[in-house]
């Protein structure tokens, strides 16, 4: 998952939807609230999503 690191620190655990994600990248384009997730497979691509984020651990 990428994230802005003034927003959510490199290596912190993050609950979406019941899944833990762990904060691994820095995108140069992911600034502010906005997080990003490899899904792995062009059929698991779900584009834009609006969801609650729950920071476990920093």
């Amino acid at each position: 998952m990428a994230v802005d690191p003034n927003v959510i620190p490199p290596g912190s655990k993050v609950l979406i939807d019941g899944i833990v994600y762990t904060a691994e990248d820095v995108g140069g384009a992911i600034k502010g609230n906005i997080i990003d997730i490899w899904v792995g497979t062009e059929q698991n691509s779900f584009g834009v999503k609006y969801k609650e984020v729950y920071i476990m651990e920093k």
